[in-house]
């Protein structure tokens, strides 16, 4: 088996992604009235899931209509401004709210490449003792996925050079620890560090669906409807028949497909499956067991000038404590992004940006064992999550490493994502640190769950009860995994396409040089 590259050259060299013959979209603005098609397979959804299932049953020779409620983003339209990127490419502008008994800001992305074209592009295969745990498939079977996967996104190891000084900060401080920690491997051709992977890469570097999959499904005859959001699947004898959509020009778009591949994303999954009727225990199930990996980050003072939006935004991780489900990776952007995070008001905020180049950022993330719901509610889809107890003490705990982490690294203060908490100047005031799901400051970026494998679908993701009915996306996860889920949507994605279109995976794709070392380490238990 040959090997592939995963070093600093790979990582670095731009020239050999995705080139298609011919960008194969009608936009749905254009479509005014009554359309109907007829294809092979109807895939919802252009993100880590349906891009994939799409690129796959194309390839094997099936007509695919892909439908997308976003639109296609030219790479000179994403400006790296944060305030012209958000409603383009976020769903709701990125004010996706979760309720509960702390409100969590939950990005979705709303684009052809759904949120992988707005995520850090960072990639860890499913953690073993989580594939055993679900008893669903096999490390063995997934193996070649995963490799396809890392291929076509290009999946490297981020090289010190463009990983910028946030990173440096957070590797100095896990040195001096004594710490475990590695720089992330993630999705990339071409990144020169830009620094807003969160908006959009603007040099396309950073590889997601919409430049990787996308094309090579329209080079195998895919064709992708942009601006379409899918209303119902038409199901008639309990068997799939094709999906109907509203156009963004006010029109409606019906296409006839004995083969639907819902991957709207945990959020919006959910509630598209049941208006479609789907019915028993895959009905009761849906919308419950939501995960979403609450996320935070510490705010860290240096003497030096870090100015963190020179670099990877994310490219360095310490999994000291991934046994207790705590990551802690680096997160940071531009200066727009920190004023908005920051938390400080009045004076003391003006003086944190003032000092912006002198602030760095740890981020934190939890393997949640809090579940929550998706409903829909007077037609708007309604995110409850609730954190519980043992959350919020497993919250406290990562910042306090975090906080930890940065004063090692010789930060001067650190703050706090809690409310009405003093900067931190020494580790001894991290002592005894308490607080209540109430005082958190929160954000989520991996919902997962809502229609799991082995209660709403079954291993193959085809829908209990519904034939011709597959769902390709984070919902089918049936766990929280305590690191980024994409590579495992992704392969999930490929081994169902595969079995959908009768045949496997190739064997012999090449095996990666190096993976990431921290998936191997998050337990089986919640």
């Amino acid at each position: 088996m040959s090997v592939r590259p995963t070093g600093d050259a790979a990582y670095l060299d731009g020239t050999s992604g995705p080139r298609p013959r011919e960008r194969r979209i009608e936009r749905g603005a254009a479509l005014t009235g009554r359309r109907r098609v007829r294809a092979d397979a109807g895939v919802v959804g252009t993100g880590a899931g349906g891009a994939v299932v799409a690129e796959v049953l194309a390839e094997a020779g099936l007509d695919v209509a892909m439908l997308e409620e976003g639109e296609w983003i030219e790479p000179e339209q994403l400006t790296a401004r944060p305030r012209d990127i958000s409603p383009r490419l976020y769903r709701d502008a990125g004010q996706v709210i979760t309720f509960g008994n702390v409100s969590i800001p939950l990005p979705l992305g709303r684009a052809v490449g759904g949120t992988t074209i707005l995520n850090s592009a960072t990639c860890y295969r499913t953690p073993p003792a989580l594939l055993e745990q679900w008893g669903l498939w096999s490390g063995e079977e997934l193996d070649p996925c995963f490799r396809r996967v890392e291929r076509t996104f290009n999946v490297c190891r981020v090289p010190r050079e463009v990983a910028g000084a946030n990173a440096h900060a957070m590797q100095r401080g896990a040195e001096r620890l004594g710490w475990s920690g590695e720089y992330l491997h993630r999705a990339s051709r071409g990144c020169v560090g830009a620094g807003v992977c969160a908006f959009g890469c603007p040099t396309g570097g950073k590889q997601h669906t919409g430049n990787t999959y996308v094309p090579l499904a329209w080079d195998a005859g895919a064709t992708t409807y942009t601006g379409c959001r899918v209303t119902e699947v038409l199901v008639k004898d309990r068997r799939a028949r094709g999906v109907v959509a509203r156009t963004a020009g006010g029109g409606r778009l019906r296409v006839d497909a004995d083969l639907v591949v819902v991957a709207c994303g945990a959020i919006e999954t959910p509630g598209l499956l049941a208006r479609s009727g789907v019915r028993g225990e895959a009905r009761r199930a849906l919308g419950g067991n939501l995960s979403i990996h609450p996320c935070s980050g510490v705010w860290a003072e240096f003497d030096e000038p870090v100015e963190q939006w020179r670099g990877v935004p994310q490219a360095y991780a310490v999994d000291e404590f991934a046994a207790e489900g705590i990551m802690l990776e680096g997160w940071s952007g531009p200066p727009d992004m920190l004023a908005l995070s920051l938390p400080a008001v009045g004076p003391e905020h003006r003086r944190l940006m003032l000092r912006a180049r002198h602030v760095a950022q740890a981020g934190l993330m939890i393997r949640d064992s809090s579940r929550g719901r998706v409903r829909r509610v007077a037609g708007r889809t309604v995110v409850r999550y609730d954190v519980d107890e043992r959350d919020v003490a497993l919250l406290v705990r990562a910042m306090a490493r975090a906080a930890e982490l940065e004063l090692a690294a010789g930060a001067t203060a650190v703050h706090l994502p809690l409310r009405g908490a003093k900067p931190v100047r020494d580790v001894a005031e991290l002592r005894g640190l308490r607080a209540t799901a109430g005082r958190l400051g929160l954000s989520a970026f991996h919902p997962l769950g809502t229609a799991a494998a082995g209660a709403v679908v079954a291993a193959d993701l085809q829908v209990r009860g519904v034939d011709g009915l597959m769902v390709a996306d984070g919902s089918v996860v049936p766990s929280a995994l305590g690191v980024n889920p994409q590579l495992t949507i992704m392969a999930l994605a490929t081994h169902a396409a595969f079995r959908a279109a009768g045949t496997t995976p190739p064997a012999d794709e090449p095996q990666p040089e190096t993976l990431g070392r921290a998936f191997a380490l998050v337990p089986a238990a919640a």
